[in-house]
């Protein structure tokens, strides 16, 4: 491998996973340390990464989270999909979560308006998208407005779902690892996702490929939890590969052949 592509390979890996070592970094290419502590040293001269004792983290933090429109507009077609076979799972007279996000977003379009389900989400956009459905009978949970996202989030938010039994729970996230389960960028979001999995008796997530292997702010759930990931990312996935090694269902979509990130 050339120095260009392991420098790259490098940034990738932090973006992904917010940190690496300096001796795993040499291990993995066959390099020595000196040659790693020199591609960082370039790394964070060039603002794609930050040295730390031992090794180095990615510049952007774990919390931060893009303002949706941006959101929506990454993967937006692996997201169309997605929330496509979301919806295609839905049955008649059922319960359902329909937790805040982008894809979850894209699933609330794909309901066929002769569908007679009840939702319950405690996003606005969402609950205005499904308010153009006259069969579908949603349920806005209650609580504080996050502005510019649009979701319902605090005590009133999470409580809306203690007294709830629903089929199923479709799950929002910014981020699924082996290590750290599903995760999201905000902690009061993240909060109302629990409550919300704690009313299903099925939990399926909702992710395109660019957030696997991703750790954001706050774990959400264990992948234990989890019964179904639906997702663009195709089985020779590492990430895929271990959540199928867990006895977790995947779906897998079509990935789209050209996207712009």
């Amino acid at each position: 491998m050339d120095t260009k592509t392991r420098r790259a390979t490098i940034a990738e890996r932090l973006r992904l996973e917010g940190e690496a070592s300096i001796v795993e970094l040499a291990a993995m290419f066959g390099t020595s340390e000196m040659t790693i502590r020199r591609d960082l040293d370039l790394l964070e001269v060039k603002g794609l990464a930050r040295r730390a004792r031992g090794g180095a983290i990615a510049v952007q933090s774990r919390s931060f989270e893009p303002p949706i429109l941006q959101r929506a507009t990454h993967m937006a077609l692996a997201k169309r999909r997605i929330g496509a076979a979301g919806a295609e799972l839905l049955r008649e007279n059922e319960t359902v979560v329909l937790d805040v996000g982008t894809t979850t977003h894209e699933m609330a379009k794909a309901i066929h308006p002769d569908l007679h389900v009840t939702v319950i989400t405690s996003s606005l956009l969402i609950a205005t998208e499904l308010s153009t459905k006259p069969r579908v009978r949603t349920i806005v949970s209650g609580g504080v407005v996050r502005h510019g996202e649009m979701s319902l989030v605090g005590a009133r938010a999470e409580s809306s779902y203690d007294d709830l039994n629903c089929d199923t729970v479709f799950l929002g996230v910014a981020g699924i690892s082996d290590a750290k389960g599903v995760s999201e960028y905000n902690l009061d979001d993240a909060k109302v996702k629990q409550a919300a999995i704690a009313s299903g008796r099925r939990i399926v997530v909702l992710a395109d490929s660019s957030k696997l292997g991703q750790v954001a702010f706050v774990t959400v759930a264990p992948m234990r939890v989890i019964d179904l990931v639906i997702t663009d990312a195709g089985p020779e996935n590492p990430v895929v590969r271990s959540i199928k090694k867990q006895g977790i269902e995947v779906l897998h979509v079509e990935p789209a052949q050209k996207e712009n990130d």
